[in-house]
């Protein structure tokens, strides 16, 4: 019965109504802490997971060498490749392709790859006005993967102790 009278009259009084307005004039004239996106950037950690690149050797050879782990341990199946075995008798991809509409960047490819072929970058601004544009094929995840090879090689090596 108690319980009952102090409801009524904590919803007859406003109770609540006037708690949550203490919390808000309490930082109405706070300092605010809103960053000005394109000119100014925050912090970002450094094992971040952004766009995917795939990594070539020194010697210009491609890494990959269609084992097809990282396709198999996409939980969201997003990567799709298709390989051929060379003259040489080495396998290759000759298909890589990463759906970004699907991928939850959890990092399983790169954790799987057993030659450090498909990576995860620090990129964040990239963007697709259409579904198809966000269809990264292989030709373009080894561009991305040529232009950024040195913030990639520091990030690994910063990474080495924790793998």
């Amino acid at each position: 019965m108690t319980e009952r009278v102090l409801g009524f009259f904590r919803s007859f009084l406003l109770i609540e109504l006037i708690r949550g307005m203490m919390l808000t004039g309490r930082h109405l004239f706070k300092r605010k802490i809103t960053v000005q996106y394109p000119e100014e950037k925050t912090p970002q950690s450094p094992r971040f997971k952004g766009l995917h690149a795939l990594r070539r050797y020194p010697n210009g050879e491609e890494r990959c060498i269609a084992c097809q782990l990282c396709e198999a341990v996409c939980p969201a199946l997003a990567i799709h490749i298709e390989s051929e075995e060379k003259r040489d008798g080495t396998r290759r991809t000759t298909r890589y392709d990463i759906d970004l509409t699907k991928c939850i960047f959890c990092g399983f490819c790169e954790e799987s790859c057993p030659v450090d072929a498909i990576v995860e970058t620090r990129l964040q601004e990239y963007h697709g006005e259409r579904r198809g544009d966000l269809i990264y094929t292989k030709a373009m995840l080894l561009a991305v993967g040529e232009r950024y090879e040195e913030q990639i090689a520091r990030d690994r090596a910063a990474d080495a102790p924790y793998r």
